[in-house]
């Protein structure tokens, strides 16, 4: 270090009065001293290659400025204050290396710089190998679509619970976002669950092919406690002495479809449920709350999953309307149409939903 000590007292008066173009060529020189011996330098020597280099650099040629900016964000031990005075440049392509890795930059520093500048610079700040809180706080605050999903996407971000909503919030609306956040490993279950509630069917059915198969089994989990919040509440029914009935008609072989229609015709309606589950392998409960609800779409599904005849889907429709109720001849018309439509393929798909479903 004998060649840089004996150089900086003559710099005195160019770094004061020197022309932009001499502090330009000086300040190259002096980051070439610092980055041949950068590992072996003292902590005091450090601190006089910064105070240097700080009103030095400013003057250099964009493309030096850049060329610095890469080197120094590349180590642990660079000048502080010209790393902090290289993230806070306007030009992100001179910001943006010391912004995507240098660690010299601490939190207050990031937090600081991402209330301060614009979209790039925070697009920057999103590819550091780590984001406390604090940090990605102001990220989601103030960041864009493009900063926002590199944020999720990054695992090594952490994200306050409020940062978590503000980003489930956002994914409602941006299915790139939510595929992100639902790939993240530390997305909880009532995340899970509130990013999953806002999200279109095919962007869920999507996530459910790019995460692991523990997320999977979340995915399914979570899925269900949605559907099962949707349904309507219905009336609690008591279907054991039903159980018992269709238990002994099992047993003797008897349970199937003629049973169904009888107790259909019968408006047995405990007893038309029990059969439909254990023909189906539909939950009891989760059928109950189905058959229940203010559409009879549900027993189109089943009887063509079950393939049952019309006479018997149509004898459950009538259960479905009540003794009370009479459905006009258009509307079991209809009825029997979308039965006849209904693809055994898509029906399937549904049971096997139906039937992966937690009970009440």
């Amino acid at each position: 270090m004998t060649v840089a000590t004996s150089l900086i007292p003559g710099l005195d008066d160019i770094v004061k009065r020197g022309d932009p173009r001499r502090r330009g060529e000086i300040a190259r020189a002096i980051s070439q001293l610092f980055f041949r011996d950068a590992d072996k330098l003292r902590p005091e020597l450090i601190d006089l290659f910064d105070n240097l280099l700080i009103d030095l650099v400013p003057h250099t040629e964009l493309a030096s400025r850049v060329d610095l900016s890469e080197r120094f964000s590349q180590l642990d031990n660079a000048p502080p204050h010209l790393v902090n005075q290289l993230a806070r440049e306007n030009e992100i392509m001179v910001a943006g290396p010391v912004l995507r890795r240098s660690p010299v930059l601490d939190e207050a520093a990031l937090v600081e710089i991402a209330r301060l500048k614009g979209q790039g610079h925070l697009l920057a700040m999103t590819e550091r190998p780590a984001l406390s809180p604090a940090v990605t706080d102001v990220l989601v605050e103030r960041g864009d679509r493009d900063v926002v999903r590199r944020a999720a996407a990054n695992a090594g971000a952490m994200f306050s619970p409020g940062s978590y909503s503000e980003m489930i919030k956002r994914a409602a609306q941006d299915g790139v976002l939510t595929l992100k956040i639902g790939q993240r490993s530390d997305l909880s279950g009532e995340n899970l669950k509130q990013l999953l509630d806002g999200t279109l069917d095919v962007i869920r059915r999507r996530l459910s092919t790019v995460v692991n198969p523990a997320r999977q089994a979340e995915i399914k989990r979570a899925m269900a406690a949605i559907e099962e919040a949707a349904l309507p509440p219905g009336p609690r029914r008591d279907f054991s002495a039903a159980q018992r009935t269709v238990l002994t008609l099992n047993r003797d072989g008897h349970l199937g479809e003629s049973a169904l229609l009888g107790f259909a015709k019968a408006h047995k309606y405990e007893e038309s449920v029990a059969t439909l589950s254990a023909m189906s392998g539909v939950r009891l409960q989760v059928l109950d709350r189905l058959i229940a609800g203010d559409r009879y779409d549900p027993l189109l599904i089943l009887g063509r999953v079950l393939n049952l005849g019309w006479p018997t889907v149509r004898a459950l429709i009538l259960l479905w309307y009540g003794a009370n109720r009479t459905p006009a001849d258009a509307d079991i018309e209809t009825a029997r149409v979308n039965f006849t439509r209904l693809m055994p393929t898509t029906a399937e798909r549904v049971v096997n939903f139906w039937r992966n479903r937690r009970t009440i």
